[in-house]
């Protein structure tokens, strides 16, 4: 039924396209991308008009509407730097520049190749706007832990996208890779693979943020994967977008989300997105994959998720957003696939699940963003899972005190130093939340779909970014996190959101559903610090240096352990891979 759905909204959407406007395809979720928009957005001293940054991706269309108000603007500041970065944008996504016909090459190769800097191939005319890049990310280094010592990515792909007709844009991303893998890393593919519970020949490999990944070489620190993301994307009227296909999503404004982040695998999903004035109202239906304990061998079964959320700017520096989402599988003993009544676009998903009996599972959230002096971005979310407002206000450790929170500030050209941008930003989450008695936890293939840590933890981030040259970047973050792990895989004390919590170890040791704290448990401390150097050859080739080095402490001391990493590597076309978890 969900397909049949799916493909009936396709085919009208396809008849409406026909009479609308030209229609952009999106960025790829890329931090770095993301911190220029935000950057120049924040310089500008008031929003985008032609998309909200809470909601991500975004439109080609709308950065280059970005760009163009910031150099039309006179009274904005901008440093050699900021100009360089400006026309890196531009270049990025020509087809929407006022100045693309300036920005053809003239080092085409053999007449055909890289006309334009940011395309291998391109053509652009009102039948077919087509732009086709290799992608390429070579990554080699040696790793400290006492029980890896290399590490390396090796990632091979293509990447298409364009339009047709200027009314129908798709998107395409393929990539084949192998990688070695770190301790720390292989420890968390196997928590989240429930690779404890397994038979060790049953054992599922993984990469995080990737969905199937098969053991390389019968080396469990070797995996090998193949990614693939694609979309098409309608402009149905002036004021609604429809976007269909298997990417990411994400909704926020900070390193990590609460609400929706990209740490999970990619999922198949329908967006609609309706931009009026001050509002952006989103839809997201959404077939997830839930492995359980299957193996590989098997079909998965599906779960789904609806969300819609509600972005509005008060003013033109003040936004605040409201979303809810709803996570529910179905099985042939209660009406199999999608359920239809999640498809209503408007309605209050939480009365629709009381009505039908109260067994999905529900999350309201609230985020905010204000940009001031010019300078600075505060930003915060909070993301409610269960709410008795009672026990909330006891402080009494109810179990379903269920909640995750977020706040954050960002301070750009800190300290008078231009291109110096500077964020900290604070993350917890309550014991329990994001879980459920069933497979509707808030996971895509088993990961996480807000926070990496899952649940039962707080984490301090700062990031520092300096831009010394104009074709040299350095990165640093500083990660320091609490949580509470579980001592034995019986035990439940609330980090991990696959558990069923109607096991939770205190209601099962003690009897009692009071005394819950943020970091029960094993407690464990990690301190992370990554510092990277990026130098961009050409555009989006970059020379990359990278050193990390991570502390893993243990309320049992013989579990500690450090891990240190230097890498070398060179990345085209593709944003790099963040494993700070």
């Amino acid at each position: 039924m969900y397909k049949k759905i799916l493909i009936l909204t396709l085919v009208i959407c396809t008849l409406i396209s026909v009479f609308t406007q030209a229609q952009s395809v999106f960025v790829p979720l890329n931090q770095d991308y993301e911190h220029l928009i935000d950057r120049y957005e924040i310089k500008r001293g008031k929003f985008s008009e032609g998309f909200h940054t809470t909601v991500k991706p975004y439109t080609r269309k709308g950065i280059i509407q970005l760009v163009d108000s910031v150099k039309n603007d006179k009274s904005i500041s901008l440093s050699s730097r900021d100009e360089f970065n400006l026309a890196y944008l531009q270049n990025d996504s020509w087809e929407w520049s006022k100045l693309k016909d300036a920005k053809i090459t003239k080092k085409a190769l053999w007449n055909v190749f890289y006309e334009r800097r940011a395309d291998a191939y391109s053509n652009s005319d009102d039948i077919l706007d087509l732009h086709v890049s290799p992608v390429l990310n070579l990554e080699l280094g040696t790793v400290s832990d006492g029980y890896q010592n290399r590490t390396s990515l090796n990632t091979r792909g293509v990447e298409i996208r364009g339009m047709i007709n200027k009314k129908v844009g798709f998107y395409s991303f393929v990539s084949e890779n192998q990688a070695y893998i770190p301790e720390y890393v292989k420890r968390f593919v196997d928590n989240y693979n429930q690779n404890e519970f397994r038979l060790a020949a049953l054992r599922l490999a993984g990469m995080p943020g990737e969905g199937l990944t098969k053991e390389f070489k019968q080396n469990e620190y070797a995996t090998d994967f193949f990614t693939a993301r694609a979309y098409i994307t309608f402009q149905a009227t002036k004021n609604i977008q429809i976007q269909f296909g298997h990417d990411k999503n994400f909704i926020g404004n900070g390193f990590r989300s609460m609400i929706l982040s990209d740490n999970a695998a990619p999922s198949l999903f329908l967006k609609i997105n309706t931009h009026i004035g001050k509002f952006q109202y989103q839809n997201l239906f959404t077939q997830l994959i839930y492995t359980g304990l299957l193996p590989s061998s098997q079909i998965y079964p599906k779960k789904y998720m609806s969300m819609h959320h509600l972005s509005l700017n008060l003013s033109k520096s003040l936004n605040i957003g409201i979303s809810e989402n709803i996570v529910f599988e179905r099985d042939s003993t209660n009406g199999g696939a999608f359920d239809l009544n999640y498809l209503n676009p408007v309605i209050f998903y939480r009365s629709i699940e009381s009505f039908q009996g109260s067994g999905d599972n529900a999350f309201i959230g609230l985020d905010f963003k204000w940009n001031f002096a010019k300078h600075f971005s505060v930003y915060g979310q909070l993301m409610l899972d269960e709410f008795i407002a009672k026990e909330i206000f006891r402080s009494s450790g109810f179990w379903a005190n269920k909640y995750g929170t977020q706040a954050g500030i960002k301070y750009i050209d800190a300290f008078g130093i231009s291109n110096l941008d500077l964020q900290t930003e604070i993350n917890t989450a309550r014991p329990y939340t994001y879980s459920h008695f069933s497979g509707s936890n808030y996971t895509q293939y088993n990961q996480a779909l807000a926070h990496p840590l899952g649940a039962n933890f707080i984490e301090w981030s700062n990031i520092i970014r300096w831009q010394p040259l104009k074709k040299l970047n350095v990165v640093a973050h500083i990660i320091r996190a609490k949580f509470g792990e579980d001592p034995s895989k019986s035990e439940n004390w609330g980090q991990d959101i696959q558990k069923d919590y109607d096991f939770r170890s205190r209601k099962i040791l003690y009897n009692d559903d009071y005394g819950n704290f943020t970091g029960q448990g094993r407690a464990t401390n990690t301190m992370i610090f990554d510092l990277r150097t990026s130098y961009q050859l050409k555009h989006n080739f970059f020379l990359e240096f990278h050193f990390l080095h991570r502390d893993y402490k243990s309320a049992n001391p013989k579990l500690n352990y450090t891990t240190s990493i230097k890498s070398f590597g060179i990345r085209w076309n593709i944003p790099y891979r963040q494993m700070l978890f």
